[in-house]
């Protein structure tokens, strides 16, 4: 469990808060790319607590600004996008995606320039990858170097999808890295995994955890132990502070998970379904969107909330459905994330061996908020990370092998010796 403060610590993202200026020295996915439209509508989000607006500019440029326009804090998610900037519709003002006030009719024309130039709009940089606007919010003159992850770029491919979830950014995180709940929550939902209220025999459901650290996070194997002797290692990567790589066959399309902070009790979770070897087949395009809300900037608005039990079906579970929630498997993630409440207290937890990813990750968060008091900037972002080279993977091998060993872009096939599989 955590101590109330370090809860807090943890936690609380808006200006001026540990975390919140942490994060704030990376960067951030903050709206689909194909949400914006070169002279279309801006986009009004929020983001670490601040609200903001994204547009696309005549010349295809995206900027990010405070959503108050600068003279009477009207929505400029209402201004008008045109000639490379934004222009109030309540008196005019127009801004560039700099920040840079560049028209106010409103003004006398011979102080109209030097009146302009003094007049505060707070912006931020901006980049373009795998399908999503990032943003750089922190304070330093250059940013720390960018997630060239490889699904980012040629001949990877993506759908990336968005849900906003009614609980804070950790709980989400802490979800997408706990693998003892797979046999459990998952168990009807997700096809081809042993059913714990009776197909487990011989199967594992505790599973085993190992880690190697990395500057970025660390390198988790969940190892399982099968009927036949083998074991079964779901090989995760975790870039904090946001990123989990969620294993795969070799070969075969992954999901990467993003859980970003909205606000304190608000948060995005994106979903890249991708594949790095090429184009994402069809039917993982279908899976993706298979009982799933339209919205791909929330696709999961039709899940429910507490007043209706998020739609649990006690029906279903007495006909063998172990979660009763019928929608989908990620579904159950938001709801059990939701169900918490905004932000649960983590000091009324009771943990258990198969938490140790947990008790790890927030180790790592609180000794990153020490450091970053000091000035270094987290998770080794302030270095040279090859990012193109991290991957995921899941796989099966003869119990003597050592999964430290697994070349994750090169495995060997079950059975085959490593130093076969590295030629």
């Amino acid at each position: 469990m955590l101590s109330k403060e370090d809860n807090e610590r943890l936690t609380r993202v808006g200006p001026g808060t540990p975390m919140g200026e942490m994060l704030r020295e990376l960067w951030t996915p903050a709206v689909r790319s194909a949400s914006l439209v070169a002279d279309g509508a801006p986009k009004p989000f929020r983001l670490l607590g601040e609200d903001l607006v994204a547009f696309r500019a005549t010349d295809g440029r995206v900027g990010v600004l405070q959503k108050a326009c600068p003279h009477r804090c009207s929505s400029l998610a209402l201004a008008r996008n045109e000639g490379n900037g934004l222009r109030c519709i309540f008196h005019g003002w127009k801004i560039d995606i700099s920040g840079k006030v560049v028209d106010v009719p409103t003004e006398p024309r011979e102080t109209r320039e030097a009146f302009a130039a003094r007049v505060p709009v707070k912006h931020y940089p901006t980049q373009e990858a795998g399908g999503i606007v990032w943003v750089y919010m922190g304070k330093r003159e250059t940013p720390p170097k960018f997630y060239d992850f490889e699904f980012h770029f040629p001949p990877a491919d993506s759908l990336v999808r968005c849900a906003v979830v009614n609980g804070n950014w950790l709980q989400g995180l802490e979800g997408q890295l706990d693998s003892a709940h797979l046999n459990f929550l998952h168990s009807s939902s997700v096809p081809n995994r042993p059913n714990s209220t009776g197909n487990m025999v011989g199967y594992d459901s505790a599973p085993s955890f190992e880690f190697i650290e990395k500057p970025y996070g660390y390198r988790e194997a969940a190892l399982r132990n099968l009927p036949d002797g083998s074991v079964y290692a779901r090989i995760r990567e975790v870039v904090l502070p946001y990123y989990s790589f969620i294993p795969g066959n070799h070969g075969e399309p992954r999901l990467v998970v993003v859980v970003v902070p909205i606000d304190d009790e608000w948060s995005a979770h994106w979903y890249y379904y991708m594949h790095p070897f090429g184009p994402v087949p069809e039917w993982y395009r279908q899976q993706a969107v298979d009982r799933t809300g339209p919205d791909d900037d929330d696709f999961a608005a039709d899940r429910g909330n507490e007043a209706n039990a998020w739609h649990q079906s006690r029906d279903a579970m007495k006909n063998g459905h172990f979660s009763g929630l019928l929608k989908n498997f990620v579904y159950e993630d938001f709801i059990i994330e939701e169900s918490m409440g905004p932000i649960m207290d983590r000091s009324q937890e009771f943990l258990g061996t198969s938490d140790a990813v947990i008790v790890r990750t927030r180790r790592m968060f609180l000794k990153a908020l020490e450091d970053h008091e000091r000035g270094i900037v987290p998770f080794g972002a302030g270095g040279n990370i090859d990012y193109r080279a991290i991957r995921s993977l899941a796989i099966r091998f003869p119990k003597e092998t050592d999964w430290r060993a697994i070349d994750m872009k090169n495995p060997p096939a079950f059975g085959q010796k490593l130093s076969d599989a590295a030629q």
